[in-house]
């Protein structure tokens, strides 16, 4: 009897706990991506119902800019053999995030000199600007590739301070 209750409950959890998003407060989430271009916007979607998840909504914006453009950059240039996708994953700092981005590509990005006429080119000039730390290393699965990481720290201070009125 247990069990028919759960099974009955599993497709509302699964529509509340999307596959990928932990209940653990404090567990890494991986999420996997094809490489169509539309899953930059799920990505967004997802880090933001994590960041909420753990008191980290503050980083918000920063973080959604910095994996649109990591994520972007993997879409556009890592290249996904059949049967492997792009992964992202969030893992929980204190008071902090960790976005990582593998792919299969060995090529490693670089941050381009600006051009001012340039349609692209501008994603590494953001997420350094943005983040706090960042780089990119080789992949802890074993898997051929790449993990580009970006970590995006809370604010020190209470809110306001260095505002003048």
């Amino acid at each position: 009897m247990v069990k028919d209750i759960v099974q009955f409950f599993e497709p509302f959890l699964r529509r509340l706990f999307p596959a990928g998003i932990s209940r653990d407060r404090g567990a890494p989430v991986v999420l996997r991506w094809s490489s169509h271009p539309s899953c930059v916007g799920l990505a967004r979607m997802e880090l933001r119902k994590v960041l909420a998840n753990w008191g980290l909504s503050e980083l918000e914006d920063s973080a959604s800019l910095v994996v649109s453009e990591l994520l972007a950059n993997a879409v556009r240039h890592g290249r996904i053999s059949s049967g492997r996708e792009i992964e992202t994953r969030y893992l929980p700092r204190l008071g902090a995030v960790r976005i990582e981005v593998y792919d299969s590509s060995p090529c490693r990005p670089a941050v381009r000199s600006l051009d001012p006429d340039a349609l692209d080119g501008r994603g590494l000039i953001l997420v350094a600007a943005l983040a706090d730390a960042w780089g990119v290393g080789v992949r802890d699965d074993g898997a051929p590739g790449k993990v580009v990481w970006a970590e995006l720290v809370l604010p020190v201070g209470p809110p306001g301070e260095g505002v003048c009125s």
